[in-house]
């Protein structure tokens, strides 16, 4: 668990409370405290764990969260439109290292994505190599001909403008135009480019979970904090 020793205004413009030129304003502002005795000198060093704002432990050094992405919204810091970034607390936009999506959904794709601002674990994550799987729902304009399934499953699919196979993948008819695909790449538009190669057109999708996280429980737009000693991928 982080819990790195530094000074106070450090902690305070990484974590996005303020910049370091705010600092000395921030400290006579808030009640900020360290082992419970306020301060007000900006280069007084604490530990993470030791420092309050009004009484309140100070956000994870770390932060990672899982949101129910909505339809409409971009995974960009830079784009026109809904950016997703907008959609997290004020102070959470403001952290150095910034907070970024771990890979991205397309902007009418809707479901699990997780953000944080571990350049690490980003990276781990997101790498060709992590084998994570993904589950998504899908929707098609037409009926299913019949040899999806066993096509998916395969691993002997290979999309236009690729060398190699995909990799298999799982899927499970829940209607005639309603399946649920399991796949552990990211290539991208994989979902819409598999059943554009069986002459079908997705036209709902939603990422039900990615490796362990659902978003059952979250309404769009939702997201919870990832608890560090619970992030576990496998």
């Amino acid at each position: 668990m982080q819990n790195s020793h530094k000074r106070v205004d450090a902690h305070l413009s990484s974590l996005g409370y303020c910049s370091r030129s705010e600092a000395k304003k921030f400290l006579k502002t808030f009640r900020v405290c360290v082992n419970g005795v306020r301060v007000f000198e900006t280069n007084k060093k604490a530990y993470h764990s030791e420092v309050t704002v009004d009484e309140i432990a100070l956000d994870p050094e770390k932060l990672t969260i899982l949101m129910n992405k909505p339809s409409g919204v971009i995974c960009s810091h830079d784009d026109v439109g809904v950016l997703i970034y907008s959609m997290l607390p004020e102070r959470w936009q403001k952290r150095n290292p910034k907070m970024s999506t771990i890979g991205r959904l397309d902007g009418d794709t809707t479901g699990a994505i997780l953000l944080t601002d571990d350049g690490s674990l980003n990276h781990k994550l997101s790498s060709p190599k992590s084998d994570m799987p993904k589950l998504y729902e899908v929707t098609l304009a037409q009926a299913l001909r019949g040899d999806e399934e066993k096509l998916f499953s395969s691993g002997a699919l290979t999309l236009k403008g690729e060398t190699k196979p995909l990799h298999h993948a799982k899927m499970e008819i829940l209607g005639e135009t309603l399946v649920r695909l399991e796949i552990h790449e990211g290539k991208y538009h994989q979902v819409k480019r598999m059943f554009g190669a069986v002459g079908n057109k997705v036209i709902k999708l939603h990422r039900v979970k990615f490796a362990n996280y659902a978003v059952e429980d979250l309404a769009f737009g939702e997201y919870k904090i990832l608890d560090e000693a619970f992030l576990i991928l496998e």
